[in-house]
């Protein structure tokens, strides 16, 4: 649970908010001339933005950034807890090329939208089913042959901390077909940034690498293991880091 609101928590995530949204507006718009060229102008744009969205949620906030266990380096399939937005953010410090996988109505989001287009993210229509699925494993396999990181977060929505969790399919499809081992990620970043609502808070959002799950696991156990071991690592953050 956060702590009590208090008059500086409410004022620094004000100034947060501004700081992020005003990020997005004028670091976002002037940099659109990007979305022309290549796209590792755009990508340097975006690690820009986040570099600078996590400056100040130390600086404003009073909320540093912890990384636990070694990001994989090169192409990976990577499964994530998803506490709250500030998740896709860290990704692009610490990651040399993430691919999101993301649902289609983000891509209706003004600047973050032609970003996300632009970097060539893995966009999801959850209505398609079966079809989303074979898109999905296509573009996954053209990012993985371009040696970049595929970022799925497999409850496929935020999750507050402790909520009970959700886990859908479309992770262990990309695990079967691409024959990868899986990297689960572990955060307690719902403390500090909860899923909904304006207020943040300070304390140390952690990010925890665990160790890879072997390519080969039949469905149910690949599933199980997963949603047991990232869950298991994200409840440990929870009871051991908790927001001042």
């Amino acid at each position: 649970m956060p702590p009590p609101l208090t008059l500086t928590i409410a004022v620094r995530s004000v100034v947060f908010q501004i700081w992020v949204w005003g990020l997005g507006l004028f670091l976002g718009l002037p940099a659109t001339p990007l979305l022309l060229g290549p796209r590792r102008g755009a990508l340097m744009a975006v690690r820009l933005w986040a570099r600078l969205v996590i400056w100040g949620f130390q600086a404003i906030v009073g909320c540093r950034v912890e990384v636990r266990g070694r990001p994989p380096v090169g192409a990976a399939l990577i499964a994530a807890k998803h506490q709250g937005m500030f998740d896709i953010i860290p990704p692009f410090q610490l990651l040399n090329d993430p691919c999101l996988v993301m649902k289609s109505e983000l891509m209706r989001v003004p600047i973050f939208g032609w970003f996300a287009q632009k970097l060539e993210m893995i966009v999801v229509d959850r209505e398609a089913a079966a079809k989303a699925l074979r898109a999905m494993v296509a573009e996954a396999g053209r990012a993985l042959a371009d040696g970049r990181q595929i970022l799925i977060f497999p409850e496929g929505t935020r999750k507050a901390p402790g909520a009970a969790p959700d886990y859908k399919p479309g992770v262990a499809g990309l695990y079967r077909e691409l024959g990868l081992p899986c990297v689960p990620l572990a955060t307690n970043s719902g403390c500090f940034w909860p899923p909904s609502g304006l207020w943040v808070y300070p304390g140390v959002a952690v990010f925890e690498f665990l160790p890879p799950i072997e390519a080969g696991l039949k469905r149910a156990s690949f599933m199980a293991r997963l949603e047991a071991e990232i869950e298991a690592a994200s409840q440990r953050l929870l009871s051991e880091t908790q927001p001042r």
